[in-house]
C-alpha cells in the first residue's frame, strides 16, 4: 500500500470517527498516525487500523483474534519499556488492529476511539498504569 494510500485510508477512518478537523492525520513511520490534542491514539500501517489500549481494551481485542502491531527490526535481542525484540520481529504491545466488527460498526468504532484517546498520555504527561515490556500469555 502506498504511502498516499494509507493516508487516505487513515482520513476515512478519522472521518468515521470523529467530526473533521478533529483529528490531524501525520506520517508515522511508513503509515499514517492518528492524533487527537497532540495525542497519538492511533495509526494505519499497511492498510490495518491500530488503536493504543489499555488492558480492558487488550483483553477484548485478544479474545476477538487481534494481534499487537509487530514489525521486523535488524540488530540484536533487545527488551525496553515499551517494546520486546527477540531477535528480529518487535512486538508493540500498546497498538492492536482494529477488530473487523468494529470497524464495520461505525458508532463502536468512535466508542473504542474514545477509548484509545483515553488509553493515551497526552504530551507531557504519563499514564500511570503502564505495562512491563514483557508479558507471557498461556
Amino acid at each position: 500500500m502506498t504511502s498516499e494510500a494509507t493516508r487516505g485510508l487513515a482520513l476515512d477512518f478519522a472521518g468515521q470517527i470523529a467530526p473533521a478537523g478533529c483529528i490531524d492525520i501525520r506520517r508515522f513511520f511508513g503509515g499514517s498516525a492518528l492524533v487527537r490534542n497532540g495525542a497519538q491514539f492511533g495509526f494505519v500501517m499497511k492498510g490495518t487500523l491500530y488503536l493504543r489500549v489499555d488492558e480492558a481494551m487488550r483483553a477484548e481485542f485478544e479474545a476477538d483474534g487481534s494481534e499487537p502491531f509487530s514489525y521486523r527490526a535488524a540488530g540484536r535481542e533487545v527488551t525496553v519499556r515499551r517494546y520486546y525484540a527477540a531477535g528480529r520481529e518487535v512486538t508493540v504491545r500498546r497498538y492492536y488492529a482494529v477488530p473487523a466488527h468494529v470497524i464495520d460498526d461505525p458508532a463502536l468504532l468512535h466508542s473504542y476511539a474514545e477509548r484509545a484517546l483515553h488509553a493515551t498520555p497526552t504530551p507531557g504527561h504519563r499514564l500511570s498504569d503502564t505495562m512491563l515490556a514483557v508479558t507471557s500469555f498461556g
